[in-house]
C-alpha cells in the first residue's frame, strides 16, 4: 500500500517539474528569438552597406569597373536583406548560446559547469576566428588566384545570390573547421580517446584534414591549403589542451 501511495507521490510530483521546464524553456526560446530579431532590425538599415563590405575581397579581384549583377530582379533587394540575417545570427551566437546555456546550466554538476564554460567560450571565439580568416586572408587570396588565371576576353560578373551563398558556405566551412580543438578536447574529456592516441593517430589525421578540406572548399589548391594548414596546426593545439584539461590518472579511456 506505501509503496503505491510513494509511486503516485513521485508521478504526482514529477508533472509540475516537468510543466516548470517547459515554461523555462518556451522563455529561453522566446528570449533568444525576440534577440535576433532586435539584432536584425538594428542591421537592416545597414544591409547594402554591409554587402559592400562583404563584397570587397571579390571587388579588389576585378578590373576598376567590374561589379557584381543581379540575375534576379529583386536580387538587390532581398540579398542584403538576407545578409542583414545572417550578420545578426552571426552577432546574436552569444546571446543564444547564453540562453541555452541558462537553461542546462542547472543540472550540471559544479565540475560539469568549470569545464562547459571555458569550452564554450572557446567554441565561439574560434568560430569568429575562422570566419575572420577566411574573410581577411581566403577570400582576397583565393579571389586574386581565380581572376588572375581568367581569360581576359572573359567578363567576371558574379552574381549576388550566387556570390553571397559561396561566402556563407566558406564561412560555415571555416568557422566549423576551427573547432576542431574544442571536438578533440571534448572527445578526451568524453573518455573515447586519450591524448596519446591523438598522437599517435597524427598521420591519419593530417591525411584526413586535406580530405575533409578539398571536399568542403572550391576547387582550387590555394584554398584546400588555407583550410587544410589551419587545421593541421589546430589538432596540435587539440591535443596539447586535451592534456592540459585531463588529468594524466584520468588519460585512460572509459570500456
Amino acid at each position: 500500500m506505501n509503496r503505491n501511495h510513494d509511486a503516485a507521490h513521485s508521478e504526482e510530483s514529477a508533472e509540475p517539474r516537468l510543466i516548470d521546464h517547459l515554461i523555462e524553456l518556451r522563455a529561453r526560446l522566446l528570449r533568444a528569438v525576440v534577440g535576433l530579431i532586435l539584432v536584425f532590425l538594428a542591421l537592416m538599415p545597414f544591409a547594402s552597406d554591409i554587402y559592400a563590405m562583404l563584397a570587397q575581397p571579390l571587388l579588389a579581384s576585378l578590373p576598376a569597373s567590374g561589379k557584381l549583377v543581379a540575375v534576379d530582379p529583386a536580387g538587390g533587394f532581398f540579398v542584403p536583406l538576407k545578409l542583414a540575417f545572417f550578420a545578426a545570427l552571426l552577432v546574436s551566437v552569444p546571446w543564444l548560446l547564453y540562453q541555452a546555456w541558462a537553461f542546462v546550466a542547472p543540472g550540471l554538476y559544479q565540475r560539469e559547469k568549470r569545464l562547459a564554460v571555458p569550452l564554450l567560450v572557446s567554441a565561439v571565439a574560434l568560430f569568429y576566428i575562422g570566419c575572420a580568416f577566411a574573410f581577411f586572408l581566403v577570400l582576397p587570396t583565393v579571389f586574386g588566384f581565380l581572376a588572375r588565371f581568367t581569360p581576359d576576353v572573359v567578363a567576371m560578373t558574379p552574381d549576388i545570390g550566387k556570390y553571397l551563398d559561396f561566402v556563407l558556405v566558406i564561412f560555415l566551412a571555416f568557422g566549423a573547421s576551427f573547432e576542431l580543438p574544442v571536438a578533440l578536447v571534448i572527445l578526451v574529456l568524453l573518455g573515447w580517446v586519450t591524448p596519446q592516441q591523438l598522437k599517435d593517430s597524427r598521420g591519419y589525421a593530417i591525411v584526413g584534414v586535406f580530405v575533409v578540406a578539398a571536399i568542403i572548399t572550391p576547387p582550387d589548391v590555394v584554398s584546400q591549403l588555407m583550410l587544410a594548414i589551419p587545421m593541421v596546426l589546430l589538432y596540435e593545439l587539440g591535443i596539447l589542451a586535451s592534456r592540459w584539461l585531463k588529468p594524466v590518472s584520468e588519460q585512460s579511456p572509459t570500456a
